[in-house]
């Protein structure tokens, strides 16, 4: 699969861009783990062009985590257009425009999923963006605002025609935010359209590699995006089995990258979250007041002793 000249091999598997979660630490992490692409938290473009310090942060990248893209999103057309170009000196791989999230703050306000509700908006965006830079241009968006608007067959051609490298289809409409379950069907019909020329790329509900093999046998995608599942588990992109110890390693070396990365507050703030969903902590009897020691703790060393004394249960 291609993405313009990015070259990510046969079944690539992407890391989901995630508000809170996908920051260069984690990142990285992914990405040595087999992640064939990852991808920034997204960026606001209104935020960017303010020159906001917290969002300009969201621009920094590594070479050691590439291919890399930066997510942007926003309803104010000339706004994104400046943020792409902003975003393009900072030099990712790929820029990928934001018309899934479905979240209140974001899609409420007609940004992210609220696209779905202004397409003809959506698509200029899109091809304005697409002529403004150089670099390959891709959508991540849902299969349509509700079940009564299963618009993503039509609009997957609209979105080729102005010039996108790729596709990511979430399979959920923005009313189910992330309740029931993905549906791949669409998915798979946008795939076997012989209109679509650009690589389809599947999300949704993928729990395991095995699960995404499923995704690739039975709705021909080029490629699978996870998203949730990887929460506390970067090791999610290879198929070795890994040691409770040796996850644990992982974990502290990610507490150590965003701690260095970031700085101590906020790496430890960061790195709470993937502690609290980590799934190697899961079936362990009477553990509830060890992880609020660990969401409660405010230093590294303070943190990294308690992570050290959860090592003690499986020697």
């Amino acid at each position: 699969m291609k993405i313009g000249n990015i070259d990510l091999g046969e079944r690539p598997i992407f890391l989901a861009p995630m508000e809170d979660v996908t920051d260069i630490g984690f990142r990285r992490l992914c990405k040595r783990f087999g992640a064939a692409m990852v991808y920034t938290e997204f960026v606001s473009a209104e935020a960017l062009v303010r020159d906001v310090k917290t969002t300009l942060r969201k621009l920094n990248i590594s070479d050691d985590e590439r291919p890399v893209g930066i997510q942007i999103y926003g309803r104010d057309v000339d706004a994104m257009v400046e943020a792409a170009k902003m975003v393009e000196q900072a030099g990712p791989d790929v820029i990928d425009l934001n018309f899934g999230c479905p979240v209140k703050k974001v899609a409420g306000k007609g940004a992210g999923a609220g696209m779905l509700q202004n397409i003809p908006k959506m698509l200029e965006i899109t091809q304005k963006v697409v002529n403004a830079v150089q670099l390959p241009v891709t959508v991540k968006t849902r299969l349509g605002w509700n079940h009564d608007q299963l618009i993503i067959t039509e609009l997957a051609g609209q979105l080729q025609d102005c010039g996108i490298k790729a596709l990511t289809i979430h399979g959920r409409t923005r009313s189910q935010m992330y309740t029931g379950n993905a549906d791949w069907t669409l998915i798979g019909e946008v795939k076997r359209n012989p209109r679509i020329t650009i690589p389809i790329i599947g999300n949704g509900d993928i729990h395991s590699l095995d699960e995404a093999d499923a995704a690739f046998d039975h709705y021909g995608v080029d490629g699978v995006m996870i998203g949730r599942a990887t929460f506390g588990c970067p090791w999610i992109f290879i198929r070795e089995q890994l040691t409770f110890g040796q996850k644990l390693d992982i974990l502290e070396e990610l507490l150590r990258i965003n701690v260095e990365m970031i700085d101590e507050p906020r790496g430890i703030i960061h790195t709470r979250r993937h502690l609290a969903a980590t799934p190697i902590y899961k079936g362990i009897p009477n553990f509830r007041q060890t992880r609020i020691a660990m969401l409660r703790a405010t230093t590294m060393d303070e943190l990294l002793r308690i992570l050290e004394d959860t090592r003690k249960l499986f020697d």
